[in-house]
């Protein structure tokens, strides 16, 4: 059972006569993340109005979760309880509506879920969610709606076996990548799917609709079942990432009568429906409230930063250190990357590279060589040439993503042979120091992460021309000098705090504004910029021929090191 979903023209018919202006509308965000569900409203300018967010550990201490997740022993199996999602959006409303926030003044609303995880609805839900009556909260309307009571989650690793027969069937991992965007990972949704299926028959047999994490909160609020938005169901293994379709093999290969419990796909920009009345009588919304399709995590954080060109990217350098940017060839990969579709560009895509040694690496060496202060790691890395005078490192304190280097270790190499390494016997990251200088760590660790970045950006098709860092690491100007210097390109910082509720609500006045117009408007003529990038270093152009010509040495290295690690 879908929502049934006015056509675009009466859509905009309603739009055209209850909001002639867009002075006082307020358009709302929703992020349905690992730990919390945040909210974030904006007028239509992007000037933010209002914050506010439930903890599921505190706010809904009866589920008992740690994280906003329930570990099994296994140590791979990781889940949340779909109803408490349910009772968190309860809260959250009552929370906006106690701090009396004018909900009726919503002209929009958009979401933002974590990537990957997946909700069960058994057979029957459908009415109960259109049939939900606002004298009663939705915790107890829909406890008995869902045929898996716990979600697998992004950080659910138990489905190995599953990955491989899917990589099998499809013609090999390169062929699944090539196919759907990405290999098979033990996370995405199909993979989940097909575990479930094989796991739990009776409970797959009654399941009348399975739908992302973003799909699921965009369900509640239309009283439906809402189409999943082509960006996030990228990372399910399952979508055909060229016509951005379901992939007919690909479901056939993951659970029988798939394809009848799957939603339609959407663009990102386009409405699921209107909100439903059980909102608008228990919570103070207008009847006439869009609703714009929901997206994962990831892409609601590249449309708060407004990354709609191909080459635009952004660079987190936090705890793991993560790359995303809009593309318009990809080369998906087998060994690195994802590509998805991109949420503000309806025919561009996305790509997201992630490397688990990111921060705390950066750390770790700080500590190691110099003393723990970041004042006396910029003058150490201020004593040493751009090149390192042909010395690269490889830092790895925990095992690495990208590339798949399973062993934690260091290895140092000079320009003509192997100048140290420790690997992982007692002490798993003992950095050597004979013949190795201190300043010449600081920068090695600099050097071989961002050499590293644009090497594996390349590889999955993603050429930079305007970067934009953020992160904790974003404030050493230092270490942007020389990200711009490998990269050859300037580099802006831009603050974006809760960028994935954020994102969300500049996707839902965008899709506002493309409905209220009858046609796709490009994202940056919409949303106005509150705060303009600012550009915090340049490239020298001697710097950045020194890094060019170390780029194919340092991917032979990388390769013996991950080579090693197998």
């Amino acid at each position: 059972m879908f929502t049934r979903i006015p056509a675009m023209r009466q859509m905009k018919k309603n739009s055209d006569r209850k909001i002639r202006e867009d002075g006082g509308k307020l358009f709302l965000g929703l992020d349905l993340s690992t730990q919390a569900l945040k909210a974030l409203l904006i007028d239509n300018k992007s000037r933010v109005h209002y914050e506010t967010a439930i903890n599921y550990d505190r706010d809904l201490p009866e589920f008992k979760t740690n994280g906003g997740v329930h570990r099994r022993s296994d140590g791979l199996t990781v889940t949340s309880p779909a109803i408490m999602w349910v009772a968190a959006l309860d809260l959250l409303l009552e929370k906006m509506k106690a701090d009396k926030v004018s909900l009726a003044k919503v002209a929009a609303i958009s979401g933002s879920g974590q990537q990957h995880g997946s909700v069960y609805f058994r057979h029957g839900a459908g009415g109960i969610l259109a049939g939900l009556d606002s004298k009663k909260d939705l915790r107890s309307q829909l406890r008995r709606a869902f045929s898996i009571t716990e979600s697998p989650v992004w950080m659910d690793s138990s489905t190995s076996r599953e990955c491989r027969a899917r990589d099998l069937a499809l013609g090999g991992a390169q062929a699944t990548a090539e196919s759907t965007g990405s290999r098979s990972y033990e996370r995405f949704t199909g993979n989940q799917i097909a575990k479930i299926a094989k796991k739990y028959p009776r409970q797959y047999a009654e399941t009348e609709q399975i739908t992302l994490v973003s799909s699921f909160l965009a369900s509640l609020l239309i009283g439906g079942f809402a189409p999943i938005d082509t960006a996030d169901g990228a990372g399910m293994n399952l979508m055909n990432i060229v016509t951005k379709k379901w992939h007919n093999k690909a479901l056939a290969c993951t659970a029988a009568g798939l394809a009848a419990k799957l939603p339609p796909l959407v663009a990102a920009h386009k409405p699921v429906g209107t909100i439903h009345d059980y909102f608008v009588r228990r919570y103070g919304f207008a009847a006439e409230t869009l609703v714009i399709a929901f997206s994962g995590d990831n892409p609601n954080s590249l449309a708060a930063f407004g990354l709609d060109r191909p080459g635009s990217i952004a660079i987190s350098l936090g705890t793991s250190d993560t790359i995303f940017g809009a593309l318009t060839h990809p080369k998906p990969s087998a060994v690195e990357g994802h590509i998805f579709a991109n949420p503000i560009d309806p025919k561009g895509y996305m790509a997201l590279l992630c490397w688990k040694n990111g921060s705390l690496t950066r750390e770790f060496v700080r500590d190691a060589h110099a003393r723990g202060s970041w004042d006396r790691f910029n003058r150490l890395l201020a004593q040493t040439p751009p090149g390192n005078n042909g010395l690269i490192g490889f830092y790895f304190k925990e095992p690495e993503i990208t590339p798949p280097v399973l062993k934690p270790g260091i290895h140092l190499f000079n320009s003509l042979k192997l100048a140290g390494r420790t690997g992982c016997a007692a002490l798993p990251f003992e950095i050597p120091t004979q013949n190795i200088a201190p300043a010449q760590h600081v920068r090695a660790v600099l050097e071989s992460q961002f050499l590293s970045m644009r090497l594996h950006c390349e590889n999955i098709g993603l050429k930079p021309r305007m970067i934009i860092a953020t992160g904790g690491a974003s404030v050493n100007l230092l270490i942007l000098k020389i990200m711009a210097d490998v990269f050859g390109q300037s580099i802006l910082t831009i603050e974006r705090p809760n960028s994935a509720a954020l994102g969300a609500a500049m996707r839902a006045l965008h899709g506002w504004k493309c409905l209220h117009a009858g046609k796709f408007i490009p994202f940056n003529r919409v949303i106005s910029a509150v705060d303009r990038p600012k550009r915090k270093a340049s490239p020298n152009g001697k710097n950045h021929r020194i890094y060019t010509a170390a780029l194919a040495r340092y991917r032979r290295l990388e390769e013996l090191v991950a080579g090693r690690s197998e």
